[in-house]
């Protein structure tokens, strides 16, 4: 498992200083690109070493707790599944300990100049199972 650490700015709140629910997204995208990068294996590696790109396929979101202005989040990214062409991943935004958002992202390894599936290269597929729980 992956852990990414984050700050709630004013830029993530709506007008009472609750974080507008779409941010949340940017949140896992944040931390599922660090999880990789960390790992070795980065998306701009991905694209020019092998002319493919992680795009995401589902989403399913639970919003459990909303987070605030100046909260300290923890981003945390794990593996349930990998396929040839696809990945599934488990993202849950915490804080103190509390579960705020779980979330379940399905990704697509696509060929980037014709869309088509593409298989995941050993060495990111390896990355991958390390984040495996």
């Amino acid at each position: 498992m992956h852990r990414y650490p984050l700050r709630v700015y004013y830029e993530d709140t709506d007008a009472g200083g609750v974080v507008y629910y779409a941010n949340y997204l940017r949140f896992l995208e944040r931390g599922r690109t660090e999880a990789l990068r960390d790992l070795g294996a980065a998306h701009a590696r991905l694209q020019a070493e092998h002319g493919l790109i992680f795009m995401v396929r589902r989403v399913n979101l639970d919003y459990v707790s909303p987070a605030r202005l100046d909260d300290r989040l923890i981003v945390e990214t794990s593996l349930l599944e990998e396929r040839g062409a696809s990945v599934q991943l488990r993202q849950r935004v915490m804080r103190d300990g509390d579960l705020l958002v779980d979330a379940v992202i399905q990704l697509a390894c696509v060929q980037e100049r014709t869309g088509r599936p593409g298989r995941i290269p050993p060495e990111w597929r390896a990355a991958l199972a390390r984040l495996a729980v």
